[in-house]
């Protein structure tokens, strides 16, 4: 059996959990504009922008500039605020047999909120790294998608 783990991490975000929820489960199309220098493009590939179980297909860009193609797809939970990726296919897919993301927008004030992001993998095979950078990718999208929350 190959490598497995959980990261998590939390992200302080200014605006209330509802609003910036519904950014990452409705509006994906904006996050190109948006946060551009993360994600080029994201595209339904079965379902809507906001459908449960609806599978979407992202060109996104690592922190060291290798640009990436991604699989999705996505389970909500509105009662809770949360959002959970599935990775179906991609160049991540290539090097771990599982990757699962939950955001969750957790309220802390009237007008501030947390993002909690856990990641759960599993390595294909040992040769292979840790997939750290995509953690780190999640975390900036997070912190870069706030000013772009806030001016909505």
């Amino acid at each position: 059996m190959a490598t497995s783990g959980t990261y998590v991490t939390e992200v302080p975000l200014k605006g209330t959990a509802e609003k910036h929820f519904k950014r990452w489960r409705n509006e994906n199309h904006l996050f190109p504009d948006a946060v551009g220098h993360h994600i080029q493009g994201v595209t339904v590939h079965d379902g809507e922008w906001d459908t449960h179980g609806g599978i979407k297909i992202w060109n996104y860009t690592l922190g060291d500039g290798t640009q990436e193609v991604f699989k999705e797809r996505r389970e909500m939970d509105d009662e809770s605020n949360t959002m959970k990726v599935v990775g179906l296919e991609g160049h991540v897919m290539e090097q771990l047999k599982v990757y699962e993301v939950d955001f969750q927008f957790i309220p802390k004030s009237e007008d501030d909120c947390v993002c909690k992001i856990t990641m759960i993998w599993e390595k294909r095979n040992d040769d292979f790294p840790e997939p750290s950078s995509y953690m780190q990718l999640l975390k900036s999208m997070v912190v870069d998608m706030e000013d772009h929350v806030l001016k909505a």
